[in-house]
């Protein structure tokens, strides 16, 4: 009998092939971030590799940034250039962008990492000198020769494909938001942030709206009622409902931590299966182009049906012509709310994009323990007996912190499913 390959030992692919059922910074430093991520994985049992360690880099690269849309736009550029230039090497998996002549004969480590270095120094020309220094180790270890010559050159080559074809993604065009109003009346002056992102090119598939879900409910409705009156009760400043372990669920989960959480989960999985190299690579591309994406089809939903926050909507609970809402003229949320419309939830959709991506790869999400590390303070942790318990309670913190309805959650679940599936059905896909 052949030996499995390492896709064969997962428990996702043991269970396909019996046709068995298959059902997560303003003010800190890089160096802050990168020393709480290492201390996050002190205790994994396994060896890293080009893919995780630039992922660190990365992380702590961007947790200066202001908003996630740019974080997990740069995530997936260094992630896709990576497993790009894995692949014309080894072509293990289908590549993203990248169009260059197999080079079986290239240092697969120095094409990713220079990849990655290329990426990064022309986002953030004024961090070149860390950048330097993260490649110059990973260089390091590549012995001298032919094929590590090779790589640096196929590694800028890829580096390059990946840079013009986010060039002209939208990202970055002028925010020309025109904020809702009447003649003469007063509206807050800070304007939302990253409108952009609601008309940008996704990755893979086609349009931005492409799985837009429908409206929310009615303000007439039943339910915008229940979700009105649930959110403030729990999700207020001065809530007696919310619960201790709700109110400190809602303080670790303050959009901080969110999105380092899955990155940190995706390196300890990685790391504790010693992936190899082209599967590790696939790995990180695909769930930072699947949450790349998220950012753009959630953008273009809020900012189709522009939604009240609950803060608006419960301090003006009297007009909204439902009799079940009452106002509270001095409601405040637990949790700042941010900075654009509430409808659907960038959290739930990510939770739920990266849970399914991780199960595609290591089976089912509620059977991997995992401990969530603050990455503002390594010794702040929440430990969770699955990744599935993680991810529910990203979800729940938003209504617990007063920022979003249920309504919103249960849309966001279906909206992050679907991308999930669509992405993992039609990229990187094996080539053999």
């Amino acid at each position: 009998m052949p030996t499995p390959t390492w896709r064969e030992t997962t428990p996702i692919a043991w269970a396909a092939k019996r046709s068995l059922p298959m059902k997560s910074i303003l003010g800190m430093s890089a160096a802050t971030l990168l020393t709480g991520i290492a201390a996050a994985l002190l205790g994994a049992p396994a060896r890293a590799d080009v893919v995780t360690d630039w992922n660190v880099t990365t992380s702590a690269l961007v947790s200066t940034d202001i908003g996630n849309n740019p974080r997990l736009r740069t995530l997936a550029m260094v992630h896709v250039a990576m497993s790009d230039a894995i692949n014309t090497v080894h072509n293990r998996y289908a590549r993203v962008v990248a169009t260059h002549p197999a080079t079986p004969s290239a240092s697969a480590e120095a094409a990713a990492s220079t990849a990655a270095r290329q990426i990064l120094v022309q986002i953030y020309p004024a961090k070149k000198d860390k950048i330097e220094e993260a490649y110059a180790a990973s260089l390091k270890a590549i012995p001298d020769g032919s094929a590590k010559a090779e790589g640096i050159k196929l590694g800028m080559a890829v580096a390059d494909a990946v840079q013009a074809d986010r060039a002209n993604d939208g990202t970055t065009a002028p925010d020309t938001y025109r904020p809702h109003t009447a003649p003469g009346l007063y509206v807050p002056t800070t304007l939302p942030m990253w409108e952009q992102y609601a008309h940008a090119k996704p990755w893979v598939f086609k349009r931005a709206d492409q799985f837009r879900p429908g409206p929310p409910p009615a303000l007439s409705s039943a339910e915008w009622a229940r979700d009105y009156n649930e959110v403030k009760s729990l999700g207020g400043t001065k809530s007696t409902a919310r619960t201790a372990e709700q109110t400190e669920a809602v303080k670790f989960w303050d959009n901080i931590n969110f999105g380092p959480a899955w990155q940190a989960a995706a390196r300890e999985l990685a790391m504790k299966h010693e992936m190899p190299l082209a599967e590790c690579a696939r790995l990180f591309a695909l769930l930072n182009v699947s949450l790349a994406n998220a950012y753009i089809v959630n953008w273009d939903a809020k900012y189709t049906y522009n939604l009240w926050r609950p803060v608006t909507a419960i301090r003006n609970g009297d007009q909204d012509g439902n009799d079940a809402t009452e106002r509270d003229a001095g409601w405040t949320s637990f949790n700042p709310t941010p900075m654009h419309p509430e409808y659907p939830s960038q959290a739930t959709i990510n939770a739920t994009i990266a849970s399914a991506v991780l199960e595609s790869v290591f089976g089912p999400v509620n059977a991997v323990p995992f401990t969530a590390t603050d990455v503002r303070d390594a010794k702040r942790t929440r430990q969770f007996a699955s990744l599935a318990d993680m991810a529910e309670e990203q979800k729940n913190v938003r209504v617990w912190g007063g920022v979003h309805y249920r309504f919103a959650i249960r849309t966001s679940e279906e909206v992050g499913r679907k991308v999930a599936a669509y992405m993992i059905e039609n990229t990187l896909k094996p080539t053999r």
